[in-house]
């Protein structure tokens, strides 16, 4: 007999400060009376596929443990996830885990362990990131403040029946099946929704560190880190050097921050060497324009 409540709908996302580099992963689960379950993890080198795969397999894993045979609609705004799972991976396997053009198949370990826990039950879903949906959002900055190296407060209500015997399944640790990609370390706090706080929206990860996290990188990745910011920065000057006018998504992307957190910011502000200026609206999307400026005018621009 199925247990209930039911999960209704799971949201996936990952995150990575560099790709390679650290990276982050989320998960929240939606039931059918209404609470919620969010879990998370971090990893210290990953790729942002790899943290967008590591958020299903954990879904996956906790639609498992609730051993639900109603269907569950899984999300995720990783094109490559839902095509690789619900596509690509039949001729994968048939090839010998080998593409069309006969190389191998990059993060096949990741791919078999999807295959093994995914199941007819599932319904997967793509939809766009930074399009303003709830638990896609959500899963976003969850990942995003794992790959920041915080430990965001995950909400975990538990109401009609969510019993502390079913919980317990998905609380150990994760074990990876591939000694190149480190156990992911999940972080869970069941807490009251009404406290459940979140402040990571305007989280630069490029130029956030948590205390002596930074000294305690290789610094063949610190390297890396500031290479990858250099490069970031690059972009944003050829952007206002030719004038070019960017979307929000397209915006946050380049920050690395949650799209909301660049409307939200009102229409002229700054952000690193650069006056962000709000132009026009386009159809649904809100376009934006970079304007260089020396550290002088920035400081005073921050101060108004």
């Amino acid at each position: 007999m199925p247990l209930s409540p039911q999960i209704k709908s799971l949201y996936t996302d990952g995150a990575c400060s560099g790709n390679p580099g650290r990276g982050g992963w989320g998960t929240v689960a939606y039931f059918t009376d209404g609470s919620v379950y969010e879990i998370g993890g971090a990893e210290p080198q990953t790729t942002n596929n790899r943290m967008e795969m590591q958020a299903a397999i954990e879904a996956l894993k906790l639609f498992k443990a609730f051993r639900q045979t109603e269907p569950v609609t899984l999300y995720t705004d990783s094109e490559y996830l839902k095509n690789g799972i619900t596509k690509w991976i039949k001729g994968w396997k048939k090839k010998g885990w080998k593409t069309a053009q006969g190389k191998a198949v990059l993060n096949q370990d990741l791919w078999e362990t999807l295959d093994q826990l995914n199941s007819q039950h599932v319904d997967w879903q793509y939809i766009r990131g930074h399009s303003g949906n709830e638990g896609n959002d959500r899963c976003d900055a969850i990942a995003r403040a794992f790959a920041c190296g915080k430990s965001p407060v995950l909400q975990q209500t538990s109401t009609a029946g969510v019993t502390e015997a079913r919980i317990k399944p998905i609380t150990m640790p994760v074990t990876d099946v591939s000694d190149s990609n480190p156990a992911s370390e999940l972080v869970y706090q069941s807490v009251p929704s009404s406290l459940v706080t979140w402040d990571v929206d305007m989280i630069d990860s490029a130029d956030y560190s948590p205390s002596g996290a930074i000294d305690e990188l290789p610094r063949e990745e610190r390297v890396a880190q500031l290479r990858n910011l250099i490069e970031t920065l690059r972009i944003a000057d050829e952007i206002a050097r030719q004038g070019y006018l960017i979307s929000s998504s397209e915006l946050a992307d380049l920050m690395d921050v949650n799209a909301s957190a660049v409307t939200s910011r009102g229409d002229h502000w700054p952000w690193r060497n650069w006056i962000v200026s709000r132009v026009r609206r386009e159809g649904n999307q809100i376009l934006w324009q970079l304007e260089r400026v020396d550290q002088g005018n920035t400081k005073d621009e921050e101060s108004r």
